[in-house]
C-alpha cells in the first residue's frame, strides 16, 4: 500500500482514542433530553421498594437515566419485532416471535440488581403492556456442596463456579419460545441453591437475565465448531461501571449493613458475622474483597466491559455520570 494511503497517526493528527472509539458517549444531562415525552409510570414509594440496599436511586434519576433508557429499548424491541416478521415472510415461515433478551452485567455491589427490577417495572408499563420478566444467574450457581467437593467455595461468582450448560439451555429454550421454562432459584440468606425449586418463565415478551458474568466470552473452538456463548442470546446489553475503589467502598458499606439486618437471621449463612464486633466485621468485608470479589472483577468482569452495547458509569453518589451506546 502506498504510504500517502495509509491513515494518520492520531498522535500527529491531534485526535484522541475517543475518534476510534465504537461508543457514543453522553453526559447524564445529555442523555436525559433523549427521554422526550416518554412517561414516567413509577412512584417515590415504588422506586424506593425496588431499590436495593443502600442504593440512593430516586424518582430523579429514574427520570433523568432510566426514562431515555425506556424509549430506547422500545425503539429495539420493536424493530427486533418488525425483522422477525420480515424474516418469516422472507423464508416462508409462521413461527411465534421470540423474546427480546436484556443482559444486565457488572461487578458485585454496583447496583445491577436496581437497574434491573426498575427496568422490569418501567418495561412492564409502556402502553402494549408487554409480559417483563427477570432472571439473576444466581440459581445457576452449583450448589455449596458441589462447589465444597470441587474447592470452588472461595471462586464462588467466578466462571466456573456456575453450570454453563444449564444457563444456555435455559436460554435455548426462551429464545425457541417453549412454555414454563424452569430457571432455579437462589437464596441469599442461606447462600445456596434452593434445591427442587424453580420459578418458572412462560413465554415473556422481554426477559432481563442479570449476573456478573453474563458478557462472558470464552476461547475459539480450534475445530471451528459452533460454540454458544451466554450473550449470544441478549438482543441487547447492559454493563453498570464505576470506579473500582468506589465498588470497593460500596461493596464493604453494604457487607457491614447487611451485619446490622440480615445476617442477624439464624438461618443466613453469614449469622457468624453478626455476632463479631464492627472492626472485626469490617475486617472480614475487606478480605472477602481482596481475595474473591475484586480478583473476579479484574480477571473476569471488568474485561465484559467493551462487549455491551450500553455502558452506564456510576459516580461517587451512585448516580449514573455517563452513557455510553454503541455506535450502529
Amino acid at each position: 500500500m502506498n504510504i500517502a494511503s495509509q491513515p494518520a497517526d492520531p498522535s500527529e493528527t491531534g485526535a484522541t482514542s475517543e475518534y476510534y472509539s465504537p461508543y457514543h458517549s453522553f453526559t447524564a444531562e445529555e442523555w436525559a433530553k433523549f427521554r422526550a415525552d416518554t412517561p414516567l409510570t413509577l412512584t417515590a414509594d415504588e422506586v424506593q421498594r425496588l431499590r436495593s440496599l443502600d442504593d440512593p436511586i430516586n424518582l430523579d434519576e429514574v427520570r433523568r437515566i432510566y426514562l431515555s433508557l425506556s424509549r430506547l429499548l422500545s425503539t429495539h424491541v420493536e424493530a427486533s419485532q418488525r425483522l422477525f416478521q420480515q424474516r418469516n415472510q422472507f423464508l416462508s415461515l409462521s413461527d411465534n416471535k421470540t423474546p427480546f433478551i436484556i443482559g444486565i452485567a457488572g461487578s458485585v455491589a454496583v447496583g445491577k440488581s436496581t437497574t434491573a427490577r426498575i427496568l422490569k417495572e418501567l418495561l412492564a408499563r409502556w402502553p402494549a403492556s408487554p409480559k417483563v420478566d427477570l432472571i439473576t444467574t444466581d440459581g445457576f450457581l452449583y450448589p455449596n456442596a458441589v462447589l465444597n467437593r470441587e474447592n470452588l467455595m472461595e471462586r464462588k461468582g467466578f466462571p466456573e463456579s456456575y453450570d454453563v450448560g444449564t444457563i444456555l439451555r435455559f436460554l435455548s429454550a426462551i429464545k425457541a419460545g417453549e412454555p414454563n421454562v424452569r430457571a432455579p432459584r437462589y437464596s441469599h440468606l442461606t447462600y445456596d441453591v434452593l434445591p427442587d425449586e424453580y420459578t418458572l418463565v412462560d413465554r415473556p415478551d422481554i426477559l432481563i437475565f442479570e449476573g456478573i458474568n453474563v458478557l462472558q466470552s470464552r476461547a475459539l473452538p480450534a475445530d471451528g465448531k459452533i460454540v454458544p456463548i451466554v450473550s449470544d442470546f441478549f438482543d441487547f446489553s447492559i454493563y453498570i461501571d464505576a470506579e473500582e475503589e468506589q465498588i470497593h467502598q460500596w461493596y464493604v458499606q453494604r457487607f457491614m449493613k447487611l451485619r446490622e439486618t440480615a445476617f442477624r437471621d439464624p438461618t443466613s449463612f453469614f449469622k457468624k458475622y453478626a455476632a463479631i464486633d464492627a472492626d472485626a466485621a469490617r475486617a472480614v468485608a475487606e478480605g472477602l474483597w481482596e481475595n474473591i470479589n475484586l480478583k473476579n472483577l479484574r480477571q473476569n468482569i471488568l474485561p465484559t466491559r467493551p462487549r455491551a452495547d450500553l455502558i452506564l458509569r456510576k459516580g461517587r453518589n451512585h448516580f449514573i455520570e455517563t452513557v455510553s451506546l454503541r455506535k450502529l
